[in-house]
Formats: structure tokens, C-alpha cells, sequence
């Protein structure tokens, strides 16, 4: 940083307010849980969504060439 606000500017980044996080700065943050992850889909469920993405995909190529 440069100019007048330089001086004041400290290396040690401190500036008088409490973070809220409940870990350590060496750790890291902890997991949260997930509400939809691909992984649970059953292997049908996969290949619909991967086969509603394609459509979408194709239509907006389809809409693109017009």
C-alpha cells in the first residue's frame, strides 16, 4: 500500500475485530454437511441429469446456429 495510509498500516494485519471462526488458523475449516451431492444419486438418476444437461447444452447450440 502506498501513500499517506502507508505508516499506519500495520504487517501484522490486525485490524480490532473478532473473527468468528471456530478453528485454528492452522486448521482447516470443518466440513458442513451437504443437502444434494451426485455422489447418493443412483446410477439412473445420474444419467438423467447428465442426459437433461446434454438437451439443455444441445438446445442452446441449436438456438446459437439459427
Amino acid at each position: 500500500m502506498t501513500g499517506p495510509a502507508a505508516p499506519y498500516h500495520s504487517a501484522s494485519h490486525e485490524h480490532g475485530h473478532v473473527h468468528s471462526h471456530s478453528h485454528g488458523p492452522a486448521s482447516p475449516h470443518p466440513a458442513q454437511a451437504a443437502p444434494w451431492s451426485i455422489l447418493r444419486m443412483t446410477v439412473v438418476s445420474r444419467f438423467g441429469a447428465a442426459m437433461a444437461v446434454s438437451a439443455c447444452l444441445w438446445a442452446v447450440v441449436w438456438l446459437a446456429m439459427r
